[in-house]
C-alpha cells in the first residue's frame, strides 16, 4: 500500500517560543490532565467534608509524586548506568557537556510505573499527615488516572514519540519526524484504553460510591492500566537497546507487580462483599396536637 493511503503525522511539539521560552504541547497536557484529576478529586472530597488546606496539600503533593516518581522511575529503570554516574541530572532538567559547562535540557524521559510508585508513597504521606483515610483517597486517586493517562498518551502523540512497529493497517501513522515507515499509532491505542478504564471505574464509582470496599477502585484501575500496557507492548517499539535481547521488555516486567497487587486488591475487597445502603432517618413524628386535642376533650368531659 502506497504512503499516500496512510495519515501522516508531523505534529510540531512546540507552541510558542517567547524569548526562548518554549510553551510545548507536552507541559500543557501533562498539567492540564493532572488538574483536570484534580478537579474531579477535590468535588467528591469538599461533598466529603474535607477542608480547602488538605484538598491543596494533596494537590501538591500528587503533583510532586507524579512528576519526581516518573522521572525517577525512568532513570532507574531504564539508564540506570548513565544516571547513577550522574546523580544530579536525575533531578534537575539539565545535562553536563563534553567541553564543561551544562546545558538545560529539559526532562526527556519519565516513565509511568515510577509515576505510580510516587503517587502510592505521597498520597500515603498526605493520609498520615490529615489523618485521612489512606485507601479512600488512594482509591480516588487511581480512579481518575487513567484520565490524566489519555492526557500524556496525547502528548506522546505530539511528541511523536512511544511510537508502535511498522504496519500495513490502513490507520497507521507516519511519524515523519522519526522516519517514513508507517507504524501503529499506539499512543492512541493506549489513551483510548485508559479512557475506557476511566469511564468503567466513574461508572462504578457513581452507582456504588464507598459501598465498594476501600481499595477496590485502587485494584480495579492498577489491573486494568497496567494489563492495557503489557499487551500494547508487544506492538510498540523498544525504548532502549538493552530491550532488544529481551523476551518482555522492561515496561512488561515492570507492569507484572502493579497487576499482581491489583488482582490481589479485587479478590480482596470484593470477597468483603457491597455494603448495605444506609436506610434513611425516619421522618420525626410530631405528636404534640395530638396530645394537645386529648387534653381539650379531658377537659370538656370535666
Amino acid at each position: 500500500m502506497s504512503v499516500l493511503n496512510y495519515i501522516n503525522w508531523n505534529a510540531d511539539p512546540e507552541i510558542v517560543n517567547i524569548l526562548g521560552y518554549s510553551l510545548r504541547y507536552y507541559s500543557l497536557l501533562f498539567v492540564g490532565g493532572v488538574l483536570v484529576g484534580a478537579f474531579i478529586i477535590f468535588r467528591i472530597l469538599r461533598r466529603e467534608g474535607v477542608s480547602e488546606d488538605n484538598l491543596v496539600l494533596l494537590e501538591i503533593y500528587g503533583l510532586l509524586g507524579i512528576v519526581f516518581g516518573a522521572r525517577l522511575g525512568h532513570c532507574l529503570f531504564y539508564e540506570p548506568l548513565y544516571y547513577l554516574q550522574n546523580p544530579l541530572e536525575m533531578l534537575l532538567p539539565i545535562r553536563q557537556l563534553p567541553e564543561g559547562g551544562w546545558q538545560f535540557t529539559g526532562y526527556h524521559g519519565l516513565a509511568s510505573h515510577g509515576g505510580a510508585i510516587g503517587l502510592l508513597f505521597v498520597v500515603w504521606l498526605y493520609a498520615r499527615r490529615t489523618k485521612q483515610s489512606y485507601f479512600h483517597t488512594i482509591d480516588l486517586v487511581a480512579m481518575v488516572t487513567p484520565l490524566t493517562g489519555v492526557f500524556i498518551r496525547t502528548a506522546n502523540l505530539m511528541n511523536s514519540e512511544i511510537i508502535g512497529c511498522p504496519t500495513e493497517v490502513p490507520w497507521a501513522f507516519i511519524f515523519e519526524r522519526v522516519d517514513m515507515i508507517p507504524r501503529h499509532p499506539t499512543q492512541i491505542y493506549e489513551a483510548l484504553c485508559y479512557l475506557t478504564i476511566f469511564l468503567c471505574a466513574f461508572g462504578l464509582y457513581r452507582r456504588f460510591g464507598r459501598r465498594l470496599r476501600d481499595g477496590f477502585y485502587l485494584g480495579f484501575s492498577i489491573t486494568l492500566i497496567f494489563s492495557a500496557r503489557f499487551v500494547l507492548e508487544f506492538i510498540k517499539e523498544k525504548q532502549v537497546e538493552f530491550e532488544e535481547s529481551m523476551t518482555f521488555d522492561m515496561g512488561q516486567w515492570l507492569s507484572v507487580p502493579f497487576i499482581v497487587l491489583g488482582i490481589g486488591l479485587l479478590i480482596w475487597t470484593l470477597r468483603q462483599g457491597i455494603a448495605p445502603v444506609a436506610p434513611e432517618p425516619e421522618p420525626a413524628v410530631n405528636n404534640a396536637p395530638a396530645a394537645s386535642n386529648q387534653k381539650k376533650k379531658s377537659n370538656q368531659k370535666r
